[in-house]
């Protein structure tokens, strides 16, 4: 088996997000591993519209701060702790950001979240793993979350 050394969890920037955050930093952890978050900001929904669309922009700048403060919580509490957390923040075509960063960063794991998607997320994030994992030339987990139900995450690795 493969070392785990490098771990990179992908961050949507949504509220499910935190628990993937958290499974990264368990497994870090647990293999001693080192951990990067990259959190990702699709803006390509912002190409080829014609309409003025700042109402709509400005209320997802909002929400991206507001989680992206959630999130830097969890990892600074991480960090008191010792553990060292890198952060990127990209912009644009998700697929090639997070690919990009593996081959940079040498990641030997990828954590993202599992989950089924509203339409208005997938219009705005465009979080589809299936072009990832489809490229990916490392190991994935799989964070399954269970919207809804109040159940315990389950997780699923591939």
């Amino acid at each position: 088996m493969k070392d785990i050394n490098r771990i990179l969890v992908v961050s949507w920037m949504t509220q499910s997000c935190k628990k993937t955050v958290h499974y990264g930093i368990s497994l870090a952890d647990k293999y001693q591993a080192e951990l990067s978050v990259i959190h990702i900001v699709n803006t390509m929904w912002l190409q080829g519209w014609n309409l003025p669309m700042i109402s709509l922009i400005e209320e997802r700048k909002k929400d991206l701060k507001k989680i992206k403060q959630e999130l830097d919580n969890i990892i600074a509490g991480e960090k008191t702790k010792g553990m060292t957390i890198r952060e990127f923040i990209k912009e644009g075509n998700p697929v090639e950001a997070i690919l990009k960063t593996i081959a940079d960063e040498k990641i030997d794991l990828v954590v993202l979240r599992a989950q089924e998607e509203g339409r208005l997320e997938h219009f705005l994030i465009s979080g589809s793993n299936d072009a990832i994992i489809r490229k990916m030339p490392c190991s994935v987990f799989l964070v399954k979350d269970k919207p809804g139900h109040g159940a315990p995450i389950e997780s699923e690795a591939i």
